[in-house]
C-alpha cells in the first residue's frame, strides 16, 4: 500500500494544475495525508481535501469534486467525492496480481525499504550487570534492542550490536568482600551465578548490620582500579562466569551480539575526552565534583568527574560513544534502557554536542516502561526477581504438555516446545507500546488463547502444512475475489508501510500487531474459503498463492520480533 500510497499521491499532483490555475501539491506531502478510512465502505484510501484549501483557494467540497471527475487509474475501480474527502476503492484483482507477484518476486525481501545502503547502525542493548543473572526486567532492553537491530538490517543497514556489559564499579569489590568473607571456589563452581546473586544479597544484608562492609567493598574496589592481581583474577572469573550463564539465554533467543566490550574496556579512553573538555572551559567545579552547567538547557549539571576524581557513567559514555564513532564511523547510535534514565542520556547527548562533535544529533535513546511483577518493584538485592530461565523453563512446559497432549507423534517437540514457549513471553512483551509500564501478571504471559505467541506461530504452521500439502506455491489467476480473500490480499499489501512506521518509532509492537492482524485475515480466508479443495483450478491455484504468501510475509514479521518460525506445532 505504501508503494500504491505513492502512485496515488502522484495521480493527485499531476491533476491539480490543470483543475488550479497552475497550483502545484508536493507528491510527498499527498502521500503522508492519504489515510486508511475506519470504514471500508468509505473506501480503501482516503485524501482529507480540508488543508488543500488554503493552497488551492477553494472549498474542500469544490477541491474533492474536480479530483474526482479528472483523475482514473487502473488501480481502483471507483474515486467518489463526499463531504470534502476524495475515496479511493480499490481494484481488487490489480492489487492482488500487484501484490501477489511482488511477494513471489522479492521473497525474503518483501517489505524492505532498503534505505540503509551504505549506512552503519550501532545499537547498545541488553547490557547485563555482571555477576547478576536475567530477570524479567532484562526482557525489555534484549528483545527491544535485538527487534530494532533486525528491522535494521532488514532495511539494508550494517547492524553492530553491542552488549555493554556493566563490568566496573563498586558492586565488584562488595562481591570481592562477600566471596573472601562467605564464599568459596567449589560452591561458586557448582552454583555458578546463582551463588555470585547469592553472596551479593548477603553482602547487602550483612552491610544493614555493619556499615564497615561498604568500605571494605570501596577498598577492594580501589584495589582492583589499581590492577591488583587477586582481585583482577576474581573479577575476570566473575565475568567468565556470567557470560556462559548469558549465553545461554541469548542462544534461546537466538540473540547473538558484535561485542561484549564493557565499561572496564573505556578506563583507558576516558581522559582525553575529560581533558578535551577542561581545554574548551566546559568543566566547573560543583562542591567539588567537575560538572558541566546545563541550566541553559533546563537540565541538572552533568557530572564528569567525582570529588575524589573518579569518574561516573556519562563520563564512559562519552569516550565509548567517541570511541564507536571512530571505529564504525554509525549513521546511528541507538542506546535501548529503561525511560528512567532519559535525563541521563539528554545530559550527556548535551554534552558531545557541547564539545563539537557534529554527529551528536545521531546519538538515540530508546526509552521503554518498568516492568514489575503483580505490582511489586524487581530488586536483585533483595532477591525480588523472577528469572527469566525460570519463567521460559515454565513457558516451555506448558507447551510441552499441551503437546503431549494433543500430538503425542510430533517429532523435534522439545524443539518446538522451547521456541513457542520461549516466543509466548517475547511476543507478550512486544505486543505492547515499548513506553508502557508493564505490570508483568504470569498468567497472562503464559495464556495461549487469544492474540498470543502461539496464535502467530499456529498460524505460520497452518500455511505450512497446506503449501506442503498442495506440493505448490500456486499461482495468480484473476477473477473476483470474495471478501476475505480481498481483505488478506489488502493486509498483505501493507507489510511495507508497517516496517517503515516500526523503523521511524523505533517501535517493535507495530510488527506484532500487524503480525496478528495477519493472522487473523488469514484465519478468516482459511475457515471460509476452500483451499485445497476449490472445485476452480485457477482458484485453487490463486488460494494457495495466497496461502503462500502469508507464509512468507508472516514469517518475515515473526523474524523481525524475535520469534522463531515453527513449521509444524
Amino acid at each position: 500500500m505504501l508503494i500504491l500510497k505513492e502512485q496515488t499521491a502522484k495521480l493527485i499532483s499531476n491533476a491539480v494544475p490543470a483543475l488550479f490555475a497552475g497550483a502545484t501539491l508536493d507528491t510527498a506531502e499527498l502521500a503522508a495525508m492519504l489515510e486508511y478510512p475506519p470504514d471500508a465502505a468509505m473506501g480503501d484510501l482516503a485524501l482529507p481535501c480540508f488543508k488543500l484549501s488554503r493552497t488551492l483557494r477553494r472549498s474542500p467540497v469544490q477541491i474533492a469534486e474536480a479530483l474526482a471527475g479528472a483523475i482514473s487509474s487502473d488501480s481502483f475501480s471507483k474515486i467518489e467525492a463526499v463531504n470534502g474527502y476524495l475515496n479511493f476503492y480499490l481494484d481488487g484483482k490489480a492489487l492482488a496480481a500487484r501484490v501477489l507477484s511482488k511477494i513471489a518476486e522479492q521473497g525474503d525481501s518483501y517489505g524492505s525499504p532498503n534505505c540503509g545502503g551504505g549506512k552503519t547502525v550501532v545499537l547498545d542493548y541488553s547490557s547485563p550487570n555482571v555477576a547478576k543473572p536475567f530477570h524479567i526486567g532484562h526482557l525489555g532492553t534484549t528483545v527491544i534492542g535485538h527487534s530494532l537491530k533486525l528491522l535494521h538490517s532488514f532495511a539494508g543497514y550494517n547492524c553492530i550490536g553491542i552488549n555493554h556489559l556493566g563490568d566496573w564499579g563498586t558492586q565488584f569489590g562488595k562481591l570481592i568482600v562477600a566471596y573472601r568473607t562467605w564464599g568459596n571456589k567449589e560452591e561458586v563452581e557448582k552454583g555458578e551465578i546463582d551463588a555470585l546473586v547469592a553472596l551479593y544479597v548477603k553482602f547487602h544484608a550483612e552491610a544493614e548490620k555493619d556499615p564497615a562492609l561498604n568500605d571494605a567493598a570501596r577498598a577492594e574496589f580501589a584495589k582492583l582500579e589499581a590492577h591488583d592481581p587477586e582481585n583482577i583474577a576474581l573479577w575476570k572469573w566473575f565475568i567468565e562466569i556470567s557470560l556462559r550463564e548469558y549465553q545461554k539465554t541469548y542462544g534461546m533467543l537466538d540473540i547473538s551480539f558484535d561485542s561484549y566490550n564493557g565499561e572496564s574496556f573505556y578506563t583507558d579512553k576516558m581522559p582525553p575526552q575529560i581533558q578535551k573538555m577542561k581545554d574548551m572551559d566546559l568543566l566547573t567545579i560543583d562542591d567539588g565534583a567537575s560538572v558541566v552547567n546545563l541550566d541553559q538547557w533546563n537540565m541538572p549539571v552533568c557530572l564528569i568527574l567525582k570529588r575524589d576524581g573518579s569518574t561516573l557513567y556519562p563520563t564512559r559514555d562519552i569516550a565509548a560513544a567517541v570511541y564507536r564513532k571512530d571505529t564504525y564511523d554509525f549513521e546511528k547510535c541507538i542506546y535501548v534502557t529503561s525511560a528512567g534514565q532519559s535525563l541521563h542520556f539528554a545530559q550527556w547527548f548535551k554534552v558531545v554536542e557541547l564539545m563539537g562533535y557534529d554527529w551528536h544529533d545521531k546519538l538515540v535513546h530508546v526509552p521503554y516502561g518498568t516492568v514489575s511483577i503483580n505490582g511489586a518493584k524487581l530488586a536483585t538485592r533483595t532477591g525480588n526477581v523472577i528469572l527469566l530461565k525460570d519463567l521460559f523453563a515454565q513457558a516451555i512446559d506448558k507447551v510441552r504438555d499441551i503437546m503431549e497432549e494433543k500430538n503425542p507423534e510430533l517429532k523435534g517437540r522439545d524443539d518446538i516446545a522451547e521456541a513457542v514457549g520461549v516466543g509466548a513471553i517475547v511476543f507478550y512483551y512486544l505486543s505492547n507500546n515499548r513506553i508502557r509500564d508493564i505490570n508483568f501478571m504470569l498468567e497472562d504471559a503464559l495464556s495461549f488463547d487469544g492474540n498470543t505467541g502461539p496464535y502467530a506461530q499456529y498460524t505460520y504452521a497452518r500455511t505450512c502444512s497446506l503449501i506442503s500439502k498442495a506440493g505448490t506455491e500456486g499461482a495468480y489467476h484473476a477473477y473476483d475475489m470474495n471478501e476475505e480473500e480481498t481483505a488478506l490480499v489488502k493486509t498483505l499489501a501493507t507489510f511495507p508501510e508497517r516496517v517503515k512506521a516500526a523503523l521511524a518509532d523505533y517501535e517493535p509492537s507495530v510488527i506484532t500487531r500487524y503480525a496478528l492482524d495477519l493472522c487473523a485475515a488469514f484465519n478468516r480466508f482459511y475457515h471460509n474459503c476452500q483451499i485445497l479443495s476449490a472445485e476452480n483450478e485457477k482458484v485453487r491455484a490463486t488460494r494457495i498463492a495466497l496461502t503462500a504468501a502469508t507464509k512468507s510475509v508472516l514469517g518475515k514479521a515473526l523474524e523481525l520480533i524475535c520469534m522463531k518460525k515453527t513449521e509444524q506445532i
